[in-house]
């Protein structure tokens, strides 16, 4: 069967079983044209190169290195400060693969390497010749400043492709990423484009991803696992984090930022795995040393836009969880899922207040479905800025108490600065002051 046959029947398939598997809804606005699909097909000059890599940080020192090969290999990463040394260092990790349906995936390797230095270029080489391949990449800094790009609901359209072509121009240290990562539903191979489309800078800075609704792929009878693509392609360091799953985890960096990656679409009430890890892990953080706090979730909690209202994974969410995050004075709370960008003041219990996190809804990365155009009105009071348009957003921390935030539009293939506010870190704040 040809793969665009194949698509197509998924996808029929994913229409009819939505409602009941990707916990989808029947939206009354109606979205604009998008631009065309992109499909990055393998390189067939040589079928066993390393391909789909990818980096994510582990700890304070360590890179995870992942990629995939047509045929097995070694499990092996070479690196070194200088491109004449990549041979310098050496470590060795595991291989995988999965099946789904009909499909069987390439070999995934995975390698963790280091210590490594901090806000260092390094050179890394991945499988034997004839067919390795060599990289670079930059680690974060182990103090401030430090600047991330946030993004959701990336996809692979030609809008995606503008959106990653100005966050490469940002010269980030990390991306963050809120769910929604290929589109593929249940089309393997649009993971595996995914992977090859995202490479040119997944490979050279951390990308530090949770899961959407996007990323379910189960399928009743056929395939019930959830998530078995994602977990497979994108492992996240949850164990480092005493998570017992790769859907929610957390991690430091820079010396003062705690990131908090959580799972809007696994278990998540009282006395769920979830709720008990995220509890823990909150009392953990000393603010005194490590004055940030940022959260990543996919289903907005806050949401002025008609798009995805009332679904349990926002509304249940925010019941079970909210009050967790606003006793440990979180600073910030990105989210994806609404394919728009809104960012709300402090808020907590849907009325503004000055010890609350400050609310960013940015799945506006590029997705095939288009814009989510149509807003409630009149505006809500603790809704600062709204607007319905493709782009990505900068989080640049520059010290314990201050950073900037700013929203990037690319409506029209220019990195435009469109939203932007300093904030202050709650930590720094005498009157929410933690008891």
């Amino acid at each position: 069967m040809g793969m665009v046959m194949q698509m197509r029947l998924l996808q029929m398939v994913v229409l009819f079983i939505g409602v009941f598997e990707l916990n989808g809804v029947v939206c009354s606005y109606t979205r604009p044209p998008v631009r065309k699909t992109i499909f990055v097909p393998h390189d067939d000059d040589d079928s066993n190169s390393p391909e789909q890599v990818h980096i994510s940080q582990v700890g304070q020192d360590k890179m995870r290195i992942s990629w995939i090969t047509s045929n097995s290999g070694p499990a092996k990463v070479e690196f070194g400060p200088s491109p004449s040394s990549t041979s310098a260092f050496s470590e060795t990790g595991s291989t995988s693969s999965y099946h789904y349906t009909l499909y069987e995936s390439g070999e995934i390797h995975d390698v963790v390497i280091g210590p490594l230095k901090p806000n260092s270029v390094y050179y890394y080489r991945l499988g034997d010749p004839p067919s390795s391949r060599t990289y670079q990449l930059k680690t974060p800094p182990s103090q401030f400043p430090i600047k991330f790009a946030v993004a959701g609901d990336l996809g692979q359209t030609e809008w995606t492709k503008s959106t990653l072509e100005h966050i490469e121009k940002s010269n980030y240290d990390m991306l963050l990423l809120a769910g929604d990562l290929a589109y593929a539903d249940m089309v393997q191979e649009l993971w595996d484009s995914y992977g090859r489309l995202v490479e040119p800078l997944a490979s050279q800075r951390p990308w530090m991803v949770t899961q959407g609704n996007h990323e379910i792929e189960k399928i009743p009878i056929i395939h019930s696992e959830p998530f078995t693509a994602f977990n497979a392609r994108w492992r996240m360091p949850y164990e480092e984090s005493a998570s017992d799953s790769n859907l929610y985890y957390s991690f430091d960096v820079a010396g003062g930022v705690h990131v908090i990656m959580l799972g809007s679409y696994t278990d998540f009430e009282a006395g769920s795995s979830q709720y008990q890890w995220l509890q823990g892990d909150l009392k953990k953080v000393d603010r005194s040393k490590t004055p940030w706090v940022v959260v990543l979730i996919h289903a907005p909690w806050y949401n002025s836009n008609q798009a995805h209202q009332g679904e349990k994974e926002s509304v249940n969410m925010k019941a079970a969880l909210e009050g967790l995050l606003y006793q440990a004075r979180v600073d910030l709370v990105f989210a994806g899922h609404v394919h728009a960008y809104e960012r709300f003041t402090r808020v907590y219990k849907d009325k503004a207040d000055n010890c609350g996190p400050v609310h960013i809804t940015i799945g506006d990365g590029g997705n095939r479905e288009g814009l989510a155009t149509n807003y409630i009105d009149p505006k809500p009071d603790i809704s600062i800025f709204r607007e319905a348009s493709f782009g990505h957003g900068i989080l640049e921390v520059f010290n314990a108490s201050h950073a900037l935030w700013s929203w990037h539009r690319n409506d029209n293939d220019e990195a435009t600065a469109s939203d932007s506010a300093w904030l202050t870190t709650l930590s720094s704040n005498p009157a929410c002051k933690l008891s």
